[in-house]
């Protein structure tokens, strides 16, 4: 766990799990991927295997032992709802959420209707509990999928996170969303944002009523 995050939007890192594959554009530039990818096959570095997909049992317990209250971002190095991690490591890195109930937590996917099938099953006829945030990804409008996913997702507290935000958006429904992160790429090679892509976005929140932060 990293006590401190270079992240605006959240105080601390935790990653029971690193490395990922893309899915979508907003993966094209993964800032987890280039950092990781430094440091493959340094023998005893935790990244020695680079990106790959890695389970990190040891670090489950982390938030137990994290007795200050703190703004989590879970899986900052990689997507709790991949496909190759089992549904019962899932449960574990919930069940470890659930107990450290003092801290809050950002869980956030681009793989929406994976987070949706465990959430629903997981808390059947009930939210999940309001310390643990569920968000999504959303790039583009062509990913716009992802935040009706998200509605229909039993959580008490919904995010999105428009970033890196690639195109216009346009139009969009913020119905049972209470909070919206925009921003631009960073990075090598980084892709530009305009300015009207993010000022639509933000004058959709006033009008819905919705919190707006814009990173960097």
């Amino acid at each position: 766990m990293s006590r401190k995050s270079t992240i605006e939007w959240t105080n601390s890192t935790w990653n029971p799990v690193t490395g990922c594959t893309k899915i979508s554009a907003g993966c094209d530039h993964c800032y987890a991927e280039r950092l990781s990818e430094r440091f493959r096959g340094v023998e005893g570095h935790p990244f020695e295997s680079g990106f790959d997909l890695t389970l990190r049992p040891k670090r489950l317990e982390q938030p137990m032992q994290w007795r200050r209250p703190q703004l989590i971002f879970v899986n900052s190095m990689s997507d709790l709802f991949h496909k190759d991690i089992p549904t019962e490591y899932i449960e574990r890195v919930f069940d470890t959420m659930e107990r450290a109930d003092w801290h809050i937590y950002q869980v956030l996917t681009k793989r929406s209707s994976l987070m949706r099938r465990f959430v629903q099953g997981r808390y059947r006829g009930q939210a999940a509990p309001p310390h643990i945030w569920l968000g999504v990804s959303v790039e583009n409008n062509a990913a716009l999928t992802r935040l009706r996913h998200l509605q229909q997702t039993n959580a008490s507290v919904r995010f999105v996170s428009f970033e890196p935000l690639l195109g216009a958006i346009g139009a969009v429904d913020l119905e049972g969303i209470h909070w919206v992160i925009a921003g631009s790429e960073s990075g090598p090679g980084a892709r530009p944002v305009r300015a009207e892509w993010v000022r639509a976005l933000r004058d959709q929140c006033q009008a819905q009523r919705v919190a707006f932060f814009f990173k960097q």
